[in-house]
């Protein structure tokens, strides 16, 4: 009972906490940059409704970088003399958040406990503004919001910002909902170890496949042909017919840039993936001549793969491996130290512009979904399945035909 009067005392204490920061971060120091961010989110129509406000605001406090790379939690923590050590752990955990879509598995006291359809995990979530927040919402239900950590209780979280609620029966929809975000934020769903072991284990079966159809990890070929070659991999994966009336089969999207580019790179990497770099034929005439450093065009393009956020150290790397005797030369001309070699200052290079970079923490770019999701993405299934049937063949014997309609899908608030 203790234990619980302390954890509760926490949850309204966090509330407190949450007020005091709010207000820092709509105060005279952050109003320009906040008032900006709340005008590109209400578009040209200039209408923003609560649950957009609420979003934009929450998002401002624990994940927009400053421009000295903090966040607005981080300067509330470093201005607030006052705060004590807890209150500090407690606001610089809500840096860290669970977005999902959840399922109502039941109640506990003052706690809901919920199931994470992307990540497949159970969460125990306080209300700070009380449990009359979860009134209403019955056992079977959905709940659409992000969580926090109550870093006084390990295993209690919170719910921050908005929640929105979805009755048992669009359960069709909302799985499709948490398909779409498992398939979009790989970091949700990789969070569930048992998922992250899987996703592993899953990559590394289609990266085998991939070297025995094309008999490498990786190849270079001109925009055209890398998505001919694609198209005729992953029909093979999928097991489909080459019959052009069933049209194209999913396969990965080059972007306008490669469609663009001279060639495209494509490396399926252990650990990194499967990967496609534009102009991948005039980064490696560079490393197998760097006299084209002299060269605007290839120095450029160096440049761009060196200070890119969205490009890991991958391909840098391998060309490095592939031209080891060059590599040292390249890298002894960009760091102006003709004794430079790439095994010595090489990792050095690519931690200094890709400081975000960290192998230990690198996705499997493979999408996995958990039990809970896949059961229920197979009931909407075999539900679609059966009302085309009745469309077809009229309702089955002894089964009334109804005339409810589907609801219209969700639409996910961040």
């Amino acid at each position: 009972m203790g234990a619980q009067w302390e954890l509760l005392k926490a949850v309204q204490h966090s509330a407190r906490l949450k007020k005091e920061l709010v207000a820092f971060g709509q105060g005279p120091d952050y109003e320009e940059l906040l008032t900006a961010l709340l005008e590109k989110a209400a578009g040209p129509g200039g209408a923003l409704d609560d649950a957009t406000v609420i979003g934009v605001i929450e998002n401002f406090l624990f994940q927009y970088r400053l421009a000295d790379g903090s966040t607005v939690a981080d300067q509330f923590v470093a201005r607030r003399a006052d705060l004590s050590s807890a209150d500090r752990e407690m606001v610089l955990a809500w840096r860290h958040p669970v977005e999902g879509l959840f399922e109502v598995r039941g109640r506990d006291g003052a706690a809901v406990l919920l199931l994470n359809l992307v990540d497949d995990m159970e969460y125990e979530a306080y209300a700070n503004a009380g449990p009359a927040v979860f009134r209403g919402i019955p056992r079977g239900a959905f709940l659409g919001t992000r969580l926090v950590p109550l870093a006084a209780a390990p295993d209690a979280w919170l719910v921050s910002g908005v929640m929105s609620s979805y009755a048992e029966s669009r359960a069709p929809q909302v799985a499709q909902a948490a398909l779409g975000l498992a398939t979009g934020r790989p970091d949700i769903v990789f969070r569930n170890p048992e998922l992250l072991a899987l996703g592993r284990q899953r990559m590394r079966k289609d990266r085998s496949a991939f070297v025995e159809f094309f008999g490498a990890d990786s190849w270079l070929a001109p925009p055209a042909e890398a998505e001919r070659r694609l198209t005729d991999y992953y029909w093979l994966r999928g097991g489909a017919q080459r019959d052009p009336s069933e049209g194209t089969p999913a396969v990965p999207a080059l972007t306008e840039a490669m469609l663009a580019a001279d060639t495209v790179g494509v490396i399926y990497d252990a650990t990194d993936g499967l990967n496609f770099y534009a102009d991948y034929g005039l980064l490696r005439d560079l490393f197998a001549d760097p006299a084209l450093l002299a060269d605007p065009r290839h120095r450029g393009l160096l440049d761009a793969y060196l200070r890119d956020d969205t490009i890991a150290p991958l391909p840098l790397r391998r060309l490095a491996a592939d031209f080891p005797g060059t590599a040292d030369t390249l890298i002894g001309e960009l760091l102006h130290k003709p004794a430079a070699t790439w095994n010595d200052d090489g990792d050095d290079l690519l931690r200094r512009h890709k400081p975000w970079y960290d192998e230990d923490t690198v996705h499997p770019g493979v999408t996995v979904v958990g039990d809970r999701l896949t059961e229920l993405l197979a009931a909407s299934q075999a539900q679609d399945r059966e009302q085309a049937r009745d469309r077809t063949q009229g309702p089955a014997p002894g089964r009334p035909r109804t005339g409810n309609r589907a609801p219209s899908p969700i639409r996910r608030r961040r």
